[in-house]
């Protein structure tokens, strides 16, 4: 017969997912023969079928629970309710994955109007017995009966003003005994139902709340947030109640092993006198630093320091402990490893590795690609109060504070006098660059996750909130309002880039610091990893960033970025508008030397590794102003009869209406533009090997990988190639040097991948862009989804992550899969790697690992993320 109850005696650490965190902690913790008080834990089991049940406990388990309860009465020789000799107990949640404060506890379980008296005679402590029923009441209305905690705490405050005291420590038994009767008023008002007096009837609603509570809003929030899945289901502790507020020599605290926010390796925690343990966490009262209980309980101190070190070692980690005192004697009600910073997280891992505790291995295991990610930009002092007008979408790490702007001209102006901006946009193009790149973060009202503004921010460092669908945004006035709230222009705001909140003002900020430990546990990264790791940079102070954080090589270096510069943009206008080829050959002329001096900059920061240069993808009509600004503006020329540049505008707006399309994602653009105006390719090949030859005669050692977007047919790719080549040759012979490179393909399309084997014949690398490649697999448009549907299929489990983050493994995946068994049966030397966004998110990594890729490409500050992560992914497949 399957068990539903255990007795704590019976469990161990290894039951975790029957007992939940805690009570296998506390199952533990007795096995090693620590002072737990005694229980029994009712498995997360027994909550599923709860919920199967349709929120009801089937009988079994209720006898089962009062089988155990009869053992615990026999044990402590107490009974539940009994007016002689009450037994209290705590009931309390514990899911197999740590959700501190998540789900609901409530302490001092058993009393009524009878055992409170009996309560009294066993201790001789009648103000102790009432504030005990105070408490008990108080939080099995809030958990059980649904009553609004404020609304017990003026109560109190009311008695307090009455008595003219501050503190509740200060109040006696009869105003406990006032404030008792004021609650059961409350709870008759707000129930109409007289506050239960059964104890055993108390226990199973209180367990029914605790099962109930795994699926509370907070709960839920914080497994999204976490990744933890909804099926766990929630374990209920039942334990002896041991009471901190019994007098001077009671108390309660928390207590870690180590410093959660340094790692230092220092006894940490707080604790109170004379209280029970929500005092601490509630902060009803300011608790004392636990250095202080060394003078005031110095026997409890020194077992505290024994108990540390003692389950420091047993666990192996960093260990968040939960105490009672009573009466001078020392009760342990919880150990778990203790919630750290990304900086704890890095050092407590190293430390314990150079101690003996663990090895390097499990040290790159302690510490999470997210967390390595939140050491890379600036953040929010988390003791900052902060007033959050409106949330979006975490798009780029870090956190900025600056001048709200709303053009990016303007953000480049003052930018350059050195003021700090927010760019706040509906939604960003690729004409909004040089305000972004002058701003200190970006905040838009539209687009997603991957949009422009997100894509571009994350590739810079700095922080983005998009898809802000809140606030509403009036250039005229220059102005957006979120909620009740103006803010205007020049004033200042903050955004978390890492939870998509936006703040009124500036906030204090925390600086980034690479620690030594850091450097060390990438290495050992390193060491481990298969994978190798590059970058997606178009500049190059991005590649020497991204190379200071390690970076390979370059694997995705998009050259209609260049393109975007105020200098360049006329002269690619040019070069769109032009009639004839020799026009559009004049103005590729100067665009190439900008493109020439581009490369150089690239190949000198990356010297000796490779670079791959991909050439021009979108649509061209992309570089050209909006038709309706064009309108606009004839309009307004016609008025002032300024003839000349009227004629120019129209031929703009001609060119901005011959290159409408319906949809231009799959139209003309990539290889598709290359064949039909060759002289752009061509350019920017000769600009490519220009370049690379003229730094090899300097002895500098380039790279370049020329990448040909959008391939859908083996023609296309045969004729790009040996276009490349044949430049290549050409320019080498001029210069008389010799340079390496390779000629491959950017996988984007579902068909390419399907026929990866005719490409590998023409390909020396593959790179998959999962960005396009999860659009066309969807049939999506990445912007116009995120912001539409995919919350709604993300929040309502139709997708259980957004492809655009997290890559699709079952479909995207699949032909990932086949590409590369394809593309090696044919070349087996082929080099295949990615540089979508997927190239710096942890999942995907694992799965680029598992399915053989050579390397992964991603953002200069996703570099130590990424290699973090090659390397978890090796050490789980040994696991498996």
């Amino acid at each position: 017969m399957r068990k539903f109850v255990f007795n704590f005696q019976e469990g161990s650490a290894a039951m975790k997912n029957l007992l939940g965190g805690k009570g296998a902690n506390l199952a533990e913790m007795m096995r090693i023969g620590l002072p737990v008080p005694p229980g029994f834990t009712v498995t997360t089991e027994a909550c599923s079928r709860y919920f199967k049940e349709g929120e009801k406990i089937p009988e079994d388990i209720v006898e089962e629970i009062f089988a155990h309860l009869g053992e615990l009465e026999e044990t402590m020789g107490k009974k539940l309710g009994n007016r002689k000799n009450p037994l209290l107990v705590s009931v309390r949640s514990g899911a197999p994955v740590s959700m501190p404060g998540m789900m609901d506890t409530i302490l001092n379980l058993g009393l009524n109007d009878e055992s409170v008296e009996g309560l009294y005679e066993s201790t001789g402590n009648r103000r102790f017995a009432f504030d005990c029923y105070r408490r008990f009441i108080q939080m099995f209305s809030n958990v059980v009966l649904g009553v609004e905690h404020d609304k017990f705490e003026r109560i109190i405050e009311s008695v307090k003003r009455k008595k003219g005291v501050e503190f509740d420590t200060e109040l006696d038994d009869r105003d406990w005994e006032e404030v008792i009767k004021h609650y059961k008023d409350l709870i008759l008002k707000e129930t109409r139902g007289e506050f239960p007096q059964d104890p055993r009837k108390q226990l199973m609603m209180a367990v029914e709340a605790v099962f109930r509570s795994w699926n509370n809003q907070r709960a839920i929030i914080y497994r999204r947030i976490n990744k933890i899945p909804d099926d766990l289901g929630t374990a209920v502790n039942v334990q002896s109640m041991v009471f901190g507020n019994m007098g001077n020599d009671s108390g309660t605290g928390v207590a870690f092993t180590r410093n959660p926010s340094t790692g230092e390796k220092h006894f940490y925690g707080e604790f109170l006198l004379n209280a029970q343990g929500e005092d601490v966490v509630a902060g009803i009262r300011t608790p004392k630093n636990i250095e202080e209980l060394k003078e005031l309980m110095p026997e409890v101190y020194e077992q505290l320091i024994n108990v540390s070190n003692l389950l420091e070692r047993h666990y192996k980690d960093m260990q968040d402990i939960e105490f009672t005192v009573e009466k001078g004697k020392l009760y342990l009600l919880q150990t778990r490893n203790g919630k750290r910073t990304a900086q704890a997280a890095v050092k407590i891992a190293v430390d314990m590795a150079k101690e003996g505790l663990i090895t390097k291995k499990e040290a790159l295991m302690r510490v999470s690609p997210e967390q390595v990610a939140s050491l890379l930009h600036s953040r929010i002092d988390p003791s900052a109060k902060v007033e959050i007008i409106a949330k979006g979408l975490p798009a780029s790490p870090g956190a900025a504070w600056g001048q709200v702007v709303f053009s990016p001209d303007e953000a480049e102006n003052l930018g350059h006098q050195g003021i700090k901006v927010i760019l706040v946009r509906t939604e960003t193009t690729p004409d909004d660059i040089h305000g972004i790149v002058a701003a200190q973060g970006v905040l838009t009202s539209r687009g997603g996750m991957t949009s422009h503004a997100a894509v571009v921010a994350r590739g810079m460092g700095k922080p983005c909130v998009c898809g802000c669908d809140s606030i509403s945004i009036d250039y005229v006035n220059e102005e957006f309002k979120a909620g009740g709230i103006t803010v205007k222009k020049g004033e200042v705001i903050s955004i978390d880039g890492s939870t998509g909140n936006v703040i009124l003002g500036k906030v204090k900020m925390i600086d980034p610091v690479l620690s030594e430990e850091f450097k060390e546990l990438l290495c050992w990264a390193d060491e481990t990893r298969k994978l190798s790791v590059r970058t997606n940079a178009d500049t190059p102070k991005d590649a020497e960033v991204a190379r200071n954080f390690g970076a390979e090589g370059i694997g995705l270096c998009r050259t209609e970025h260049m393109f975007m510069d105020q200098q360049r943009l006329p002269y690619v206008q040019e070069m769109i508008i032009a009639e004839t080829v020799e026009e559009r050959e004049k103005a590729l002329s100067v665009i190439q030397k900008f493109q020439e001096e581009d490369f150089e900059g690239i190949f000198r920061a990356m010297e000796g590794l490779p670079v791959t240069i991909r050439l021009l993808d979108p649509p061209l009509h992309e570089f050209l102003p909006k038709e309706e600004e064009l309108v606009e503006e004839i309009n307004e020329l016609k008025q002032r009869g300024e003839k000349e540049l009227l004629k120019k505008k129209q031929e703009v707006l001609k060119r901005v209406r011959s290159l409408k399309e319906f949809n231009p994602m799959l139209g003309l653009r990539g290889c598709r533009l290359g064949i039909l105006y060759p002289e752009i390719y061509d350019m920017q090949i000769r600009a490519i090997f220009n370049a690379a030859c003229r730094l090899a005669k300097k002895g500098i050692k380039v790279l370049p990988e020329v990448e040909i977007p959008l391939v859908s047919n083996v023609n296309e790719l045969k004729k790009l190639t040996e276009r490349v080549h044949e430049i290549a040759k050409r320019i080498m012979e001029e210069e008389g040097i010799k340079v390496e490179y390779k000629v491959g393909t950017m996988l984007e399309l579902p068909r390419a991948c399907l026929i990866a084997d005719e490409l590998a014949q023409y390909a020396e690398f593959f790179s998959f862009g999962t960005n396009d490649l999860t659009q066309t697999t969807y049939g999506l448009s990445r912007d116009d989804a995120e912001a539409k549907f995919l919350p709604y299929y993300i929040n309502n489990k139709i997708l259980n992550e957004d492809p655009f983050i997290v890559l699709d493994r079952d479909g995207v995946g699949a032909l990932m899969k086949i590409a590369v068994e394809k593309g090696r049966k044919v070349n087996r030397e082929i080099l295949i790697g990615i540089c979508g966004e997927h190239g710096g998110e942890p999942n995907s990594i694992e799965f680029c690992h598992e399915i053989g890729l050579d390397y992964v490409s991603c953002s200069p500050f996703r570099v130590p993320v990424a290699r973090l992560a090659a390397a978890h992914a090796v050490l789980k497949e040994r696991l498996k």
